[in-house]
């Protein structure tokens, strides 16, 4: 049983070596969404995260695993853009 609690933006580690980075919490539903290095999201219950073996781990050397092969191309709409560190921003045009 884990005493490790979820913080957005903390990442965490399962023995299997899974690393995984909690993106959001929902105390109202009692969720924890979490997004894992290649970028997929998922969900999971608060009595199950507490049930898991986690261990607080450093951010990855490369935190934008899931970004890397995002084409500038693809991050504009002609309204945002997406920053190197995967964040969206308004661009001004004028």
């Amino acid at each position: 049983m884990s005493e490790v609690d979820a913080v957005i933006g903390n990442w965490y580690q399962l023995p299997g070596g899974q690393l995984f980075e909690v993106v959001a919490l929902d105390e109202r539903d009692g969720c924890i969404e979490i997004q894992n290095f290649e970028g997929d999201v998922d969900e999971l219950e608060s009595e199950a995260w507490y049930e898991m073996p986690l261990v607080v781990v450093e951010p990855p050397d490369d935190s934008a695993g899931a970004y890397e092969d995002i084409e500038e191309d693809d991050t504009s709409n002609g309204e945002t853009r997406l920053t190197e560190d995967g964040f969206a921003v308004s661009v001004d045009f004028s």
